[in-house]
């Protein structure tokens, strides 16, 4: 992918953001994109492809939201930023002028079409001449829970699982700023009470802790552990929080 922007205009600056995304987790890419996104300069163009759909009838897609662009599979991918920010304009990436080649691989779209069209849109190309104009309201959109508050508390879910197995949710900090609550999950039927706190070293190693992370999103942890493994929990799995 970087050879066929370099051959486009090797001028142009590279920013790789994480290879380590788990095989074909669009929730992860999703989550990551979404959090990443506001620290980059305006006019950047941001290429993500974790495709397990390539070849197939999904669309490849280059979309406007805000001052940024994206270019990448219509998976549900891009549904982080426009839960955040609205598609100015949204093409499927139609115009093979732009692509590496007119014939490309059946797996590797990254290489052949969406990497060289972000180049060419780094490089001054309009958004509409890669391809045909779509609906932004068509663009796929991943099934994760939208977090509920009540009087009593807030229903979330799990959006994310890091590499140190830290349960993220969908419960941003503004949610809970200036109240006092607990955290319960269903692990096993068992139904646990998690206390929250400020830092992972705030508690005991081992025990669970409920703390709002760097992105501001709450998340679950265990000093110096894994919270997935201790709680068996997935992407998309129900938290519960509760006032007091």
């Amino acid at each position: 992918m970087k050879g066929a922007i370099a051959r486009i205009n090797p001028e142009l600056k590279i920013i790789d953001l994480t290879h380590e995304i788990p095989p074909q987790n669009i929730a992860a890419a999703r989550f990551c994109l979404m959090n990443s996104v506001p620290y980059f300069p305006a006019e950047t163009v941001h290429i993500a492809v974790v495709d397990p759909g390539v070849g197939s009838k999904r669309r490849g897609i280059a979309l406007q939201c805000g001052n940024c662009f994206f270019v990448g599979p219509d998976n549900g991918l891009f549904g982080g930023i426009l839960s955040r920010e609205r598609a100015i304009a949204a093409v499927e990436l139609t115009n093979s002028k732009y692509w590496r080649s007119a014939q490309p691989s059946t797996t590797f779209h990254g290489r052949d079409i969406f990497a060289p069209a972000g180049a060419h849109l780094a490089n001054g190309v309009a958004l509409t001449d890669l391809g045909q104009s779509i609906d932004p309201k068509s663009l796929v959109q991943l099934q994760i829970p939208n977090c509920i508050e009540t009087p009593t508390g807030i229903a979330g879910a799990i959006q994310y699982i890091d590499r140190f197995g830290n349960l993220i949710t969908n419960i941003p900090n503004e949610l809970l700023a200036g109240k006092t609550w607990s955290v319960t999950v269903n692990n096993n039927s068992n139904i646990l009470s998690i206390a929250k706190g400020q830092t992972y070293s705030q508690t005991k190693p081992g025990d669970l802790i409920a703390i709002i992370g760097s992105d501001g999103w709450l998340e679950i942890a265990v000093n110096g552990g894994s919270a997935r493994s201790v709680l068996q929990l997935q992407i998309g799995d129900k938290i519960q929080i509760n006032y007091k």
